[in-house]
């Protein structure tokens, strides 16, 4: 989040200043996480908001108040 936030990062986030964090999933295991990341991916844009609004329905910053990344 702090490469984002700061825009350190190139790519499709900095292109479309992207930076707000709506939706995250915990793993224990990377591979697993890749494994959905890749998946969700493939999803229709309408089934991601859905899930975005599911538990995020004003689309709030999760991140926040997470003020420590900015430091």
């Amino acid at each position: 989040m702090f490469e984002h936030k700061k825009k350190l990062v190139e790519g499709f986030t900095k292109k479309y200043g992207l930076y707000k964090l709506l939706y995250f999933e915990t793993y224990q295991y990377v591979n697993d996480a890749i494994r959905r990341e890749k998946n969700m991916k493939k999803w229709k844009r309408q089934w991601k908001i859905d899930l975005i609004e599911k538990d995020n329905p004003n689309w709030k910053d999760l991140s926040k108040d997470w003020s420590y990344l900015l430091e």
